[in-house]
């Protein structure tokens, strides 16, 4: 095992999240993945000098490619600003609230003026050839089981656009992705270890969706990792989908530096077995510029008091935890899914709020491992079935079986799976233990579970059956 400490171990994150709201500079919508495309054109980007004056390596890379830019797009998701046909309209302020609620979790300095800037980017990811990013805060912090991971920038930008095919000759790349609001966040170098890095990036990401307002699945999350050891030059690792990766990536990585004679900073891609390869030179400084077709935005002390704190995923499980003696990861995914189950709880008096919890979440898991089923099943079947299971018309083990029956899209009987008195019970169990002398408790739980599903309950059963095993 590696002595991160003694190798001079740096790392820091940069991640990227994209916000639940229309595009930054348009009023069009935030379909990550539209239709069939209807427009198409074609472009050369060509890389230029940034408010220092001198042009980016990263820049000149690309633009030293002469690849034709190829773009498709569809026009519900996409307008003349994401072709670069007409100047960005006002900021998302939705989006920007978003970014400042964020920076007050993590106790972050906001700026007084909000100042949009172009970054040169000429892979075709950006039809202008540049993208607007805006710094909203700095000097934040997040706190993590291995000490303090310092928060030195919090961002806004837009997203790129999605690439779809490339060859020797040109790039195609789809727009529909181009312009959604992205939240950057990028700690400092204190992370000390890849599992600390892994700890770091699930930190931010549970804050982000704890504010409800952030995007979720494949694609809305990206992780950046930078690595540097002692007498090696930083690399930045891009194509993190997965934090579960990030340990493997980086431990692969800090062997490969392990390995040189000579670095030089680099952007490098990570593919899925850990290893990376070359992309293109580190960007720098040079590819910055002011935005002049965006007004300034200043942010007063009133506007930052209007904006509430959400409750943090973490501490609204725990909280789950301790009121109902609610498993940790039953609780968390309740919290994550974003169900309403205080809502639930309150319209189910009579129905055990761990049960509901467990129908809810692992009912449709199990559906769709068992039937090879989509199980998306409307929140009200749910409630009309733990709705009898509380007025006592049914147990436990008939709510799964009435569910399946919904989610195969077949009519449901309630009296079906009515329960059997506690007396009938009895009868039964003793007629079938009759007609099955010499059988085992299990083999007799076996058939009575078989013939009575959904109509009686397991445990009740089996302490029948045992006490009359006692009896014979």
């Amino acid at each position: 095992m590696q002595d991160y400490k003694k190798l001079g171990f740096r790392c820091g994150l940069e991640i990227h999240r994209q916000l639940e709201t229309h595009k930054l500079f348009c009023n069009c919508p935030s379909i990550v993945h539209d239709g069939n495309p209807n427009i198409f054109f074609e472009r050369k980007l060509r890389a230029v000098a940034g408010e220092t004056g001198a042009v980016d390596l990263a820049a000149l890379h690309e633009m030293s490619k002469g690849k034709t830019i190829r773009y498709e797009a569809c026009d519900t998701s996409s307008c003349l600003v994401e072709m670069d046909e007409e100047p960005p309209r006002a900021l998302n302020q939705h989006a920007l609230d978003t970014v400042l609620m964020v920076a007050m979790m993590m106790h972050a300095r906001i700026v007084d003026q909000v100042q949009v800037m172009r970054k040169t980017v000429v892979d075709g990811s950006n039809v202008s050839g540049f993208q607007r990013t805006m710094l909203v805060a700095t000097g934040g912090y997040i706190e993590t089981s291995k000490g303090r991971v310092n928060v030195p920038t919090i961002c806004l930008e837009e997203e790129a656009a999605k690439k779809i095919s490339e060859d020797e000759n040109s790039v195609t790349f789809r727009l529909d992705r181009l312009g959604i609001p992205l939240i950057e966040i990028a700690t400092d170098a204190s992370i000390k270890d890849p599992e600390h890095a892994k700890e770091a990036a699930a930190m931010i990401g549970m804050m982000l969706k704890s504010t409800g307002r952030v995007k979720s699945g494949i694609g809305t999350i990206r992780q950046d990792v930078n690595i540097s050891i002692e007498g090696k030059s930083r690399v930045e690792i891009k194509g993190f989908q997965d934090l579960r990766t990030i340990p493997l990536v980086i431990e692969t990585e800090v062997k490969r530096q392990l390995s040189l004679k000579d670095s030089k900073p680099e952007v490098r891609k990570a593919n899925p077995d850990g290893s990376t390869v070359f992309l293109r030179p580190m960007p720098g400084a040079e590819r910055m510029y002011p935005e002049t077709d965006v007004l300034t935005v200043e942010i007063t002390k009133q506007r930052i008091k209007m904006i509430g704190l959400p409750e943090l995923i973490s501490e609204k499980a725990m909280k789950y935890e301790k009121q109902y003696g609610m498993n940790p990861d039953l609780a968390r995914e309740i919290v994550e899914e974003g169900m309403p189950f205080d809502s639930y709880v309150k319209s189910l008096p009579d129905v055990d709020p761990v049960f509901i919890a467990h129908t809810f979440v692992n009912s449709p898991k199990e559906i769709r491992k068992r039937y090879n089923l989509d199980c998306s099943l409307p929140e009200r079947d749910f409630l009309e079935v733990l709705s009898y299971l509380g007025k006592g018309m049914i147990n436990k083990d008939a709510v799964f079986e009435m569910l399946a029956e919904k989610a195969k899209g077949n009519p449901v009987d309630v009296s079906k799976y009515r329960q059997l008195s506690a007396g009938d019970l009895e009868a039964e169990i003793r007629k079938i233990a009759g007609q099955n002398k010499g059988a085992s408790v299990n083999a007799l739980m076996g058939e009575i579970m078989k013939r009575y599903r959904g109509k009686v309950d397991g445990k009740k059963v089996m302490e029948i059956l045992k006490a009359l095993s006692k009896q014979l």
